[in-house]
């Protein structure tokens, strides 16, 4: 949106969108038109766009789109039972979901990547023994590099259960624990905090 008022839908990212996005450095210019000169950032990306007769530049609203992709497959996060895997192999929304008990809502390893798995298809058969295959499908928050890239915080007296990632500012989730309240918002500048493992 431009106004605030109006309001479309960003199309799908591609891969080549993802990975010229990732080296992009600066904050947003907010307007969709802005064009970013890839021979600048990358000589080599530029070369294969003019081969294949593209320009050699990225608009910032596909900047936008690959950004806001990153961040979902990155820290976008639900809590442990919230979605359900079938037999089949079809994720669903669990309707028996009750929320997080307040104890289990404090530890990291109650939260999951709402994405494709990468650890968990490398754990052995020992560590994949006390995981539930219906609910246990996702990568939990607690493996994630650098470790303490996470910040949990309890908000109204210990009635809300606020995530932060240091590695994406500005992105929070919550969990209401006992209810099946939770979501998660992103208000930051756009850019990955790379300096986190020389701030932990």
């Amino acid at each position: 949106s431009l106004n605030c008022l109006d309001w479309s839908l960003l199309t799908p990212a591609t891969k080549e969108m993802l990975a010229l996005a990732e080296q992009v450095k600066g904050r947003f210019q907010g307007d969709p038109s802005f064009e970013y000169s890839l021979s600048e950032i990358n000589a080599e990306a530029a070369a294969r766009l003019v081969e294949s007769g593209k320009e050699p530049v990225m608009k910032e609203e596909a900047r936008l789109i690959a950004t806001v992709e990153q961040i979902d497959r990155e820290v976008g996060i639900v809590p442990r039972g919230a979605f359900v895997k079938t037999p089949l192999g079809s994720v669903h929304e669990n309707r028996h979901f009750e929320g997080l008990s307040l104890v289990e809502a404090k530890k990291l390893s109650s939260y999951f990547h709402f994405t494709e798995t990468v650890s968990l298809k490398n754990k052995t058969l020992m560590e994949k023994a006390d995981l539930d295959p219906s609910t246990d499908f996702l990568d939990s928050l607690e493996h994630d590099i650098p470790r303490g890239s996470w910040s949990i915080q309890l908000e109204k007296g210990g009635t809300v259960v606020v995530l932060r990632s240091l590695l994406w500012l500005g992105l929070t989730f919550y969990h209401v624990p006992m209810t099946k309240q939770f979501g998660y918002v992103y208000f930051g500048t756009g850019e990955k905090n790379l300096d986190l493992p020389f701030m932990l």
